[in-house]
């Protein structure tokens, strides 16, 4: 047989330990960020239909949470506010008050657990009586009338003792203003993980039942991106940085790594892949139902993430995959 001259590109695939020695991405706990819902009340543990294995929490079940998160060696949470429908109103006005829900979970867990980064959702959607993520005139959403309550959140939750204030309601101009307001209130060292990149996702659904935060009418895609549009996510991702951004979260992933890409080629920023609700359901239900191996799954988009350019992941499987690598 005539000798034949062509790459030998499986010698490098011979042994698990040959494809460890030359794996190209690695995914680790230090990447993960897990979200945490806290409802109002007390003794309340309920599981979320739309996402098996999370669960809305009352503040007393926080520590239980928080103990499983900490000895996983998952070393940073976000916090999310799920207020009485009844203690809704029009501004949102449980976002930023000094005992509010996002406020009291900070205080318990830098008291309780000071190692683990809190990560404060900072919006006002979970606490408005409509819904959206700013104050409305008429089903218009008023974007600069909205900011002064969206800072007034932020130093509410770095009074707290956030460390990080991650501004996810897609308003003009929310950076700056939130780092303005941060800077004057003496907190020029928090820094801002901007939802820089927030896509009108049909992806989100399970997240609302989490919140209970779906818009009362109308919806978000006249301050969240079309999903069609790439280049916008430049503009978006720029504007941000140019105000002060510390960090650029691109949510959702799956549906957009190419944007996770496009981002992290062109800033210098942290980016964060956000793995959504819908993203989590769906593998959640296809694999009680048997038809795909989760943790190989899981495994595999969260490693596509980090391929794709993401440094950190906020993902509901967090504890799952800690639970992997350990």
């Amino acid at each position: 047989m005539k000798e034949l001259n062509f790459a030998r590109h499986r010698r490098l695939r011979t042994s698990e330990s040959m494809r460890a020695l030359v794996r190209e991405t690695h995914l680790h706990k230090e990447d993960l960020i897990y979200p945490i819902f806290i409802i109002d009340g007390e003794n309340i543990k309920n599981e979320i239909p739309s996402m098996p294995g999370i669960y809305q929490l009352s503040m007393d079940k926080l520590g239980e949470e928080m103990d499983e998160v900490a000895a996983l060696g998952i070393k940073s949470v976000i916090l999310f506010g799920v207020p009485f429908e009844h203690d809704k109103d029009p501004q949102g006005s449980g976002a930023f008050h000094h005992n509010g829900l996002v406020q009291e979970g900070t205080r318990f867990v830098k008291k309780n657990y000071p190692d683990i980064l809190v990560i404060a959702d900072t919006c006002l959607c979970e606490y408005t009586d409509h819904g959206h993520c700013g104050l409305v005139e008429g089903e218009k959403i008023l974007n600069d009338e909205s900011l002064d309550l969206l800072v007034r959140t932020a130093i509410s939750q770095a009074e707290a003792g956030a460390d990080i204030i991650a501004p996810s309601n897609m308003m003009d101009g929310f950076v700056t203003a939130i780092r303005t307001g941060l800077d004057e209130a003496g907190y020029q060292d928090i820094p801002i993980m901007s939802y820089s990149v927030k896509y009108a996702s049909a992806f989100y659904g399970p997240f609302r039942d989490a919140a209970n935060g779906a818009p009362q009418f109308g919806d978000r895609k006249t301050y969240q991106m079309d999903p069609a549009n790439r280049l916008e996510a430049f503009r978006e991702a720029e504007s941000d940085v140019e105000e002060g951004a510390d960090f650029l979260i691109v949510k959702p992933a799956l549906s957009y790594l190419d944007v996770i890409r496009d981002v992290k080629n062109s800033f210098t920023l942290p980016i964060v892949a956000y793995n959504v609700s819908g993203e989590y359901s769906m593998v959640k239900a296809a694999a009680q139902n048997g038809w795909i191996d989760e943790k190989a799954i899981v495994l595999e988009t969260l490693t596509s993430m980090k391929r794709a350019g993401a440094d950190l992941i906020i993902t509901y499987f967090s504890k799952d995959v800690a639970r992997w690598i350990n």
